[in-house]
């Protein structure tokens, strides 16, 4: 199901998304690397005010390259980097900022999960390559923070219109696209090594270790 969200946005809608629903988002969103997920958890734990509001708002894990058209920035490119690596620190800033929307790459792991049903938020997935697409969607650029990170680091407030597709990896009951389609896939080798009578515990090679589709190797 095709679903349109405006930031700021409820809890109310966000917790009618489920997973596999495709979404576009239209308002501002904040980018955030490494340093930038640092530096504001930082911040809040010295009880420090951030610059820019994230309550009911979106954090999108991207380093835009932007460039400087007289006096304004325009965004060149803007793709999705891998979430996973955020897990720990991004539900931190879900649950003391109430961020609505995580907007990433890949999945994230079970902190974030927690957090995300806690909350009321969901985390979106992006697509891979389509840095030139999401530049598009790009409205403009409401303001940059922490450039002394670097560009790619830095946190870029976006205005954009109908960003997207994004597909719910995870929503705010607990369900994670990633798990479910594991499950589906444990499943589906446990069928056919039924059919086919092979016994996922026995080595039938010396490489690899771990039995293709056995739960060893699903485990993240």
């Amino acid at each position: 199901m095709n679903q349109e969200i405006r930031l700021p946005a409820s809890e109310g809608d966000v917790r009618k998304l489920k997973v596999g629903d495709i979404v576009y988002v239209s308002g501002i969103v904040y980018t955030m690397r490494d340093m930038g997920h640092r530096r504001a958890v930082e911040m809040i734990k010295r009880g420090e005010k951030l610059p820019f509001d994230l309550e009911n708002g979106a954090i999108w894990h991207c380093g835009p390259i932007a460039k400087r058209v007289d006096n304004t920035w325009e965004v060149v490119a803007a793709g999705p980097t891998s979430s996973s690596r955020f897990t720990e620190l991004g539900a931190e800033l879900v649950r003391r900022q109430r961020v609505r929307l995580t907007i990433g790459k890949g999945t994230m792991g079970k902190s974030m999960v927690d957090a995300l049903k806690d909350v009321g938020g969901v985390y979106l997935i992006a697509t891979g390559g389509c840095a030139a697409l999401y530049a598009k969607q790009v409205v403009r650029v409401e303001n940059v923070y922490w450039l002394d990170l670097g560009m790619p680091e830095a946190t870029w407030a976006l205005r954009v219109d109908r960003l997207g597709p994004l597909v719910v990896g995870i929503d705010s009951h607990g369900n994670s696209l990633e798990q479910m389609v594991l499950e589906k896939v444990r499943q589906n080798v446990g069928a056919i090594y039924a059919r086919e009578k092979v016994d996922p515990s026995r080595g039938y090679v010396w490489w690899p270790k771990k039995i293709p589709g056995s739960i060893e190797s699903c485990k993240i």
